[in-house]
Protein backbone atom coordinates (compact mmCIF):
# COMPACT_ATOMS: atom_id res chain seq x y z
CA UNK A 1 0.00 0.00 0.00
CA UNK A 2 1.27 3.42 -0.94
CA UNK A 3 2.11 5.71 2.00
CA UNK A 4 -0.44 8.30 0.89
CA UNK A 5 -3.21 5.71 0.78
CA UNK A 6 -2.74 5.20 4.54
CA UNK A 7 -4.02 8.74 5.12
CA UNK A 8 -7.79 8.45 5.71
CA UNK A 9 -8.74 11.60 3.77
CA UNK A 10 -6.56 10.65 0.82
CA UNK A 11 -7.78 7.05 0.83
CA UNK A 12 -11.38 8.25 0.91
CA UNK A 13 -10.82 10.77 -1.89
CA UNK A 14 -9.04 8.12 -3.95
CA UNK A 15 -11.88 5.64 -3.46
CA UNK A 16 -14.38 8.32 -4.49
CA UNK A 17 -12.34 9.22 -7.58
CA UNK A 18 -12.03 5.56 -8.57
CA UNK A 19 -15.78 5.11 -8.22
CA UNK A 20 -16.53 8.28 -10.19
CA UNK A 21 -14.27 7.11 -12.98
CA UNK A 22 -15.74 3.59 -12.95
CA UNK A 23 -19.25 5.09 -13.18
CA UNK A 24 -18.35 7.54 -15.97
CA UNK A 25 -20.06 6.74 -19.27
CA UNK A 26 -16.77 6.88 -21.20
CA UNK A 27 -15.21 4.23 -18.97
CA UNK A 28 -18.35 2.08 -18.94
CA UNK A 29 -18.56 2.26 -22.75
CA UNK A 30 -14.91 1.29 -23.05
CA UNK A 31 -15.33 -1.66 -20.70
CA UNK A 32 -18.41 -2.86 -22.58
CA UNK A 33 -16.67 -2.69 -25.95
CA UNK A 34 -13.57 -4.33 -24.50
CA UNK A 35 -15.70 -7.21 -23.21
CA UNK A 36 -17.42 -7.58 -26.59
CA UNK A 37 -14.01 -7.70 -28.28
CA UNK A 38 -12.69 -10.31 -25.86
CA UNK A 39 -15.76 -12.50 -26.35
CA UNK A 40 -15.99 -12.20 -30.14
CA UNK A 41 -15.09 -15.55 -31.73
CA UNK A 42 -14.23 -13.99 -35.11
CA UNK A 43 -11.74 -11.61 -33.46
CA UNK A 44 -10.26 -14.46 -31.42
CA UNK A 45 -9.83 -16.51 -34.59
CA UNK A 46 -8.24 -13.57 -36.40
CA UNK A 47 -5.84 -12.97 -33.50
CA UNK A 48 -4.78 -16.61 -33.55
CA UNK A 49 -4.35 -16.57 -37.33
CA UNK A 50 -2.24 -13.38 -37.09
CA UNK A 51 -0.04 -14.97 -34.42
CA UNK A 52 0.37 -18.07 -36.56
CA UNK A 53 1.29 -15.98 -39.62
CA UNK A 54 3.87 -14.10 -37.53
CA UNK A 55 5.41 -17.39 -36.37
CA UNK A 56 5.53 -18.67 -39.93
CA UNK A 57 7.22 -15.47 -41.16
CA UNK A 58 9.92 -15.82 -38.50
CA UNK A 59 10.42 -19.52 -39.17
CA UNK A 60 10.63 -19.11 -42.93
CA UNK A 61 13.06 -16.22 -42.60
CA UNK A 62 15.15 -18.23 -40.14
CA UNK A 63 15.30 -21.19 -42.52
CA UNK A 64 16.02 -18.85 -45.45
CA UNK A 65 12.86 -19.60 -47.42
CA UNK A 66 12.15 -16.17 -48.92
CA UNK A 67 9.16 -17.18 -51.02
CA UNK A 68 7.39 -18.84 -48.10
CA UNK A 69 8.31 -15.90 -45.86
CA UNK A 70 6.84 -13.50 -48.41
CA UNK A 71 3.61 -15.53 -48.61
CA UNK A 72 3.38 -15.60 -44.82
CA UNK A 73 3.96 -11.83 -44.73
CA UNK A 74 1.14 -11.28 -47.25
CA UNK A 75 -1.16 -13.48 -45.19
CA UNK A 76 -0.18 -11.57 -42.06
CA UNK A 77 -0.86 -8.21 -43.71
CA UNK A 78 -4.23 -9.34 -45.06
CA UNK A 79 -5.31 -10.69 -41.68
CA UNK A 80 -4.08 -7.57 -39.88
CA UNK A 81 -6.03 -5.30 -42.25
CA UNK A 82 -9.15 -7.38 -41.73
CA UNK A 83 -8.67 -7.23 -37.95
CA UNK A 84 -8.02 -3.48 -37.94
CA UNK A 85 -11.14 -2.84 -40.04
CA UNK A 86 -13.44 -4.94 -37.85
CA UNK A 87 -16.19 -2.69 -36.39
CA UNK A 88 -15.56 -3.85 -32.81
CA UNK A 89 -11.82 -3.15 -33.13
CA UNK A 90 -12.53 0.30 -34.58
CA UNK A 91 -15.02 1.03 -31.77
CA UNK A 92 -12.56 -0.31 -29.19
CA UNK A 93 -9.80 2.00 -30.37
CA UNK A 94 -12.11 5.02 -30.32
CA UNK A 95 -13.38 4.13 -26.84
CA UNK A 96 -9.83 3.53 -25.63
CA UNK A 97 -8.76 6.97 -26.87
CA UNK A 98 -11.76 8.60 -25.18
CA UNK A 99 -11.02 6.82 -21.89
CA UNK A 100 -7.36 7.80 -22.17
CA UNK A 101 -8.36 11.42 -22.82
CA UNK A 102 -10.61 11.38 -19.74
CA UNK A 103 -7.83 9.99 -17.54
CA UNK A 104 -5.38 12.51 -18.96
CA UNK A 105 -7.80 15.35 -18.22
CA UNK A 106 -8.34 14.14 -14.64
CA UNK A 107 -4.60 13.77 -14.11
CA UNK A 108 -3.89 17.28 -15.42
CA UNK A 109 -6.64 18.79 -13.26
CA UNK A 110 -5.32 17.05 -10.14
CA UNK A 111 -1.82 18.23 -10.97
CA UNK A 112 -3.06 21.81 -11.37
CA UNK A 113 -4.88 21.70 -8.05
CA UNK A 114 -1.88 20.25 -6.23
CA UNK A 115 0.42 22.88 -7.75
CA UNK A 116 -1.98 25.68 -6.78
CA UNK A 117 -2.19 24.38 -3.22
CA UNK A 118 1.59 24.19 -2.95
CA UNK A 119 1.97 27.72 -4.32
CA UNK A 120 -0.63 29.07 -1.89
CA UNK A 121 1.08 27.35 1.03
CA UNK A 122 4.45 28.73 -0.06
CA UNK A 123 2.92 32.22 -0.32
CA UNK A 124 1.39 31.99 3.15
CA UNK A 125 4.66 30.67 4.56
CA UNK A 126 6.63 33.56 3.07
CA UNK A 127 4.14 36.08 4.46
CA UNK A 128 4.51 34.69 7.99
Amino acid sequence: MDQLEKEPKIASALATLKQLLADHSVVRDFQEIQQRALENPKLQALEEAIKQAQKEMVQYEHYEKPEAAHAARLTYETLTKEYDAHPIVVAYRVALQEADDLLHYVTIEIQKQVNMTIQEEEQHASED
